[in-house]
């Protein structure tokens, strides 16, 4: 039996007023201490990560770290449409919160097998149809709420070669176009799913020393549960309260000039929306 078919199958026996969880890029430095936060809340949580071994593992310590059993992984490549779709169709249960936190950021340009440069792919499309896929479990969900992991490290989005097929690939570059499409793509979807009871909000995680930082030449001043402590406050604290559509650094909003551009917002969820079909 899948994990999810597990999960499926304890929900209707005997879990049915548990509220339920999914973090994505889940055992990397970041993830790892967002899904420690959120499973030590209480909450059922759904792991999402490529590496099953990588995952599996982490899913056992996690249960042993936390003493919460109802822990979970699923292996989705976050850059594929067709496998976000395809864990959407086994989701039967009531979902209250999604943080898409997966993100990469290879040296060289690389594609995924049907073509979208990589990290555009993950980065970026990974958010938007996980967000399109699961939502409709959210609705009507008390407090249900979309986390979106970006940066302060954001700008230089080009809508017109958002893929760099014209230009020079850089991954710092590609990188940065990605964490400025998230916060726009945040408040984009907050405006639609307003009226779902559905709050949708961007953050700055921190500064961690993880594999992400060191694909820059980084390593970071903060400790993986000071990376965290932004998305979880987004995630489980009652003081976000109904806010939705914002930007978050440090636990506190902050002023987001990209979700200010409405035009530019509305073109960019409009790429991505034609960009898988939708």
């Amino acid at each position: 039996m899948s994990n999810l078919k597990r999960m499926n199958e304890e929900f209707y026996n005997h879990g049915m007023d548990k509220r339920t969880a999914i973090v994505t890029g889940a055992y990397g430095a970041i993830g790892s201490a967002i899904a420690a936060g959120i499973a030590s809340a209480g909450y059922r949580v759904i792991l999402v990560g490529r590496d099953q071994v990588r995952l599996e593992k982490f899913c056992r310590n996690l249960v042993q770290q936390t003493s919460n059993p109802d822990i979970h992984g699923e292996v989705v490549d976050l850059g594929s449409q067709a496998e976000i779709l395809a864990f959407s169709r086994n989701w039967i249960v009531p979902l209250h919160l999604l943080v898409n936190n997966a993100a990469t950021a290879p040296r060289t340009r690389t594609e995924t097998t049907l073509g979208m440069e990589v990290q555009w792919a993950v980065n970026v499309m990974g958010y938007f149809w996980m967000m399109h896929y699961f939502h409709p479990f959210m609705e009507g969900q008390p407090g249900a709420r979309i986390v979106n992991v970006a940066s302060y490290w954001a700008g230089g989005l080009d809508l017109g070669d958002p893929q760099f097929v014209s230009r020079q690939y850089d991954n710092d570059v590609a990188y940065r176009q990605a964490k400025q499409a998230n916060r726009m793509l945040s408040h984009a979807f907050a405006v639609r799913l307003k009226t779902a009871g559905i709050t949708v909000n961007a953050c700055h995680p921190g500064d961690v020393n993880s594999k992400l930082s060191n694909a820059f030449g980084f390593g970071g001043s903060e400790s993986p549960g000071e990376g965290a402590a932004t998305p979880l406050y987004l995630a489980l604290s009652a003081e976000p309260g109904e806010i939705t559509g914002k930007y978050f650094e440090h636990m506190k909003q902050v002023s987001c000039p990209f979700i200010k551009e409405r035009m530019a917002v509305d073109t960019l969820f409009e790429y991505c929306r034609n960009l898988g079909n939708l």
